[in-house]
């Protein structure tokens, strides 16, 4: 059973390392840092993005070496899940389903009172 923990705690620590390696991005989500928790395979935290309030979860495929996003809402529903995500594209995909909006620029100014010229 430790080594199970152990192995999880690795992999939830590697799985942040990436999401940290654009920390602007994984800031823009809101997340709750006292939420993140290890679980088996992988990590969960909740968010407080434009597009998705609640948990996300995500969790290696260890058969074929890729990544499962699950986005669940406040009610434990499952929201949206993608499957076979590259380890270079997590960021990217987990911001698509959290904050990027196709009017994200304009929501950004109007939510922190931007005022473009």
């Amino acid at each position: 059973m430790k080594k199970e923990e152990d192995y999880d705690a690795g992999l939830a620590k590697y799985i942040w390392s990436i999401l940290k390696s654009n920390l602007p991005v994984l800031m823009s989500w809101g997340v709750e840092l006292d939420t993140v928790k290890v679980i088996k395979c992988g990590i969960e935290f909740k968010v407080n993005g434009f597009k998705h309030t609640g948990i996300v979860r995500i969790v290696l495929n260890e058969g074929a070496d890729l990544f499962e996003v699950c986005l669940i809402g406040e009610d434990g529903e499952i929201r949206d899940k993608r499957e076979d995500i590259y380890f270079d594209m997590l960021v990217s995909e987990v911001d698509e389903l959290v904050e990027k909006t196709d009017d994200y620029e304009k929501r950004i100014a109007e939510t922190y009172n931007i005022i473009r010229y």
